[in-house]
């Protein structure tokens, strides 16, 4: 269930790696990597979400509003994480000449589909 949508947001990302769903306690859910790619997502997430609990700790206490999406830029990868509700998010890596901006839009559309799934 959580793998078939991981896979359609990567496979239909152009330059899509790899997605995982993973709780804010840095265990993850479930997770799809394309094929031959050979990056550990699960542990780059596993270290990004303890920075997520203090950027959105940081939010709350300057009043922003909800943490909805962050992304990091390297000179390999692009790494788009979005919150899917208090306990779960969703990271996607693209390769860096990847499309962005569609990584973004299938997250934001399957989001919903992943949050029914974990109700």
């Amino acid at each position: 269930m959580f793998s078939e949508i991981l896979q359609r947001i990567v496979e239909q990302t152009s330059g899509g790696v790899g997605a995982v769903l993973m709780g804010y306690d840095g265990i993850a859910i479930d997770q799809f990597f394309a094929p031959d790619e050979e990056i550990d997502l699960q542990m780059i997430v596993v270290e990004y979400s303890n920075v997520l609990k203090e950027i959105r700790k940081t939010t709350e206490i300057l009043s922003l509003g909800e943490m909805e999406e962050i992304s990091i830029r390297t000179d390999r990868f692009i790494i788009v994480i979005r919150m899917l509700n208090e306990e779960y998010f969703v990271a996607l890596v693209i390769n860096h000449d990847g499309n962005f901006g569609k990584g973004r839009y299938l997250m934001t559309r399957e989001g919903f589909n992943l949050i029914e799934e974990l109700s």
